[in-house]
């Protein structure tokens, strides 16, 4: 026959058996503070509950963590011992959850709403850098203008602030709209009156429209006191559109600086009037304001790097 005292072969030890996490945790907070309120402050519970769970982890271990006197704790050495190595296992737990949760959040897939026009001539073009720089965040760009909701699956939105804002929604400014005549290089001199001290639009230019901005020609000519061309021009779907037209030298048109830049760099296009602020500047918006170390504040820094 087998001793009772030997237990069964796969029966765990009773010597590395761990008490409950609760009471650790009781027990950590009071030996760190030596102070059973305090912990139990802390912890949001009791004074009593802290009390109690000290006690029957000091019945589990069969030794007494602290001294009791006149209403006050002081750790004994066995106590310090335990305490020590308690800290640092808590300490082990809190990094690794850290860990996990800030993996989660760069595995998270962040959508990111742009107004189309920007979204293709300015934000797409520089986008390879923003992902070298930020390998681990997953943002996927979308198209779209004008309101939105962050219900309808939007993280971030980038805007230019010609509309209302959704209620509740952070604003973050990124630049100001700088517009100006844009046409192809070959065309200067037939659309464009150069002199030494000053250029003006020619009243015959042709002036190139879309459905999507129809005030931008009236919004040049106010922020710039320019006078608008007489020819009636032609008038496109879509704003990107009538900045392609321009490229194909079908006449000129209002290009913002940022959707222009790196047509003018390339040659396709020139700005023989430079660019005036209009006014408006776009925006990145988002559901709450944007906190340090967060995707949303790498990308906001990064628009504004390359803005």
């Amino acid at each position: 026959m087998i001793s009772d005292s030997h237990g069964e072969p796969d029966s765990p030890s009773t010597d590395s058996r761990l008490p409950s996490l609760l009471a650790l945790r009781c027990y950590e907070a009071a030996a760190r503070l030596e102070n059973f309120s305090r912990a139990a402050d802390e912890l949001h519970l009791t004074h009593g509950a802290v009390s109690r769970a000290v006690r029957l982890l000091e019945d589990d271990l069969g030794l007494a963590l602290f001294e009791r006197r006149s209403r006050r704790v002081f750790l004994t050495d066995e106590g310090r011992a335990l305490a020590q190595a308690v800290s640092q296992g808590l300490d082990l737990m809190r990094q690794g959850v850290a860990d996990l949760r800030a993996r989660a959040r760069q595995q998270q897939r962040w959508v990111l709403s742009c107004e189309p026009t920007l979204l293709m001539r300015w934000l797409i073009p520089r986008w390879p850098d923003f992902q070298a720089r930020h390998p681990g965040l997953n943002l996927h760009l979308v198209a779209g203008g004008g309101p939105f909701s962050f219900a309808s699956g939007i993280d971030l939105a980038i805007r230019r602030d010609d509309f209302a804002w959704p209620a509740g929604c952070h604003v973050e400014p990124l630049f100001a709209e700088r517009i100006g005549p844009v046409c192809r290089p070959d065309q200067q001199r037939a659309w464009f009156r150069t002199g030494k001290r000053s250029a003006a639009l020619q009243a015959q230019a042709l002036p190139l429209h879309s459905r999507t901005r129809p005030g931008a020609w009236q919004d040049w000519a106010r922020a710039s006191g320019q006078a608008l061309p007489l020819a009636s021009g032609q008038s496109f779907e879509h704003f990107y559109f009538s900045l392609q037209a321009a490229v194909a030298g079908l006449g000129v048109a209002i290009g913002p600086w940022h959707l222009v830049q790196d047509d003018i760099a390339n040659g396709l296009l020139v700005a023989p009037l430079d660019f005036v602020e209009d006014g408006s500047q776009y925006c990145l918006l988002s559901p709450q304001p944007v906190l340090a170390g967060t995707v949303q504040a790498a990308l906001l820094a990064w628009l504004r790097a390359v803005a």
